[in-house]
């Protein structure tokens, strides 16, 4: 029995494609290495399991019951090695992380890297949301910590701040120039085309607040999904693109961006590391809430 278990995968790959050569190029081995297996394997159980005909194999009425039989044999053994390499998964300590996509490069990049150092056994995993969807998947258990924007209200949880960041709007001088020359003494909000993230950014709706309460309307919007290509946008003198400023400072002091002057005074906001309260002292979570 033992010999055979290669000879029946083999007949299990032939049957299930009802091609020799096709086997052979999943099975990574030659058609006549095929053929002889197969052979061997009917001289064995003395019985016919393929019939050959122009397009390929069919399986006789022996190879039929073999071959449901088999299928349901290698089933078996798949589901113990995924039983077993589940169990072992299980020993392994695990991280799950949650922070949108710019705040995972300009933030939490910096900080992964201690904490890999000091846990290098940790399997990590990262989901790129949100704010409000990074509380939401925390208060689903989905995930352990999470990197956000602190919103106005934060119960429930135990928030540690790392940076203080403000809100502003960048284009190249060549965009603005145009703009002036397109349309002399119009305001900006009028004629210019603002780049801004999706209205469920916490970014977008802090603008969004300054705008209304001062009674601005933008005329011209265009949602982008991500900080890096309002960045990116804003370089090619696309439109004006509300961003935060301390992603962009290298652009400013090379000049390649300037700060367009609105008049609305953003206030600052704060970047940090959130559990679920209580949780803050658990060994893989320690890293990032330290007793102060």
């Amino acid at each position: 029995m033992q010999e055979n278990l290669s000879l029946y995968h083999i007949f299990l790959t032939v049957g299930r494609t009802g091609n020799i050569s096709q086997a052979a190029r999943e099975l990574f081995i030659s058609q006549p290495a095929i053929s002889k297996a197969i052979q061997k394997l009917e001289e064995n159980l003395d019985t016919t399991l393929f019939k050959r005909n122009s397009r390929g194999v069919t399986l006789t009425p022996d190879g039929e019951v073999l071959f449901e039989k088999t299928k349901e044999a290698f089933s078996l053994l798949m589901e113990g090695e995924n039983t077993i390499l589940h169990n072992r998964s299980r020993d392994i300590p695990r991280l799950r992380l949650g922070a949108s996509s710019t705040l995972s490069k300009y933030v939490l990049l910096s900080h992964l890297k201690p904490y890999i150092t000091d846990y290098p056994q940790t399997r990590i995993t990262i989901t790129c949301q949100s704010t409000y969807q990074t509380l939401h998947l925390l208060d689903e258990g989905k995930i352990d910590v999470g990197l956000i924007g602190r919103p106005k209200k934060l119960q429930g949880y135990h928030f540690r701040p790392l940076l203080s960041i403000s809100d502003t709007f960048v284009a190249t001088r060549q965009y603005l120039k145009n703009q002036q020359e397109l349309y002399p003494g119009e305001p900006l909000f009028h004629t210019a085309t603002f780049m801004m993230l999706d209205e469920e950014n916490i970014t977008r709706q802090s603008v969004n607040t300054q705008l209304k309460e001062r009674r601005i309307e933008l005329s011209h919007i265009l949602e982008v999904t991500s900080m890096d290509l309002l960045i990116q946008f804003a370089q090619i003198s696309l439109g004006i693109a509300c961003v935060i400023r301390e992603f962009v400072q290298t652009e400013l002091d090379e000049g390649i961006l300037v700060e367009v002057p609105v008049g609305i005074p953003f206030p600052k906001r704060e970047v940090g590391f959130v559990c679920r309260k209580g949780e803050e002292s658990l060994p893989l979570l320690a890293h990032f809430f330290p007793e102060k």
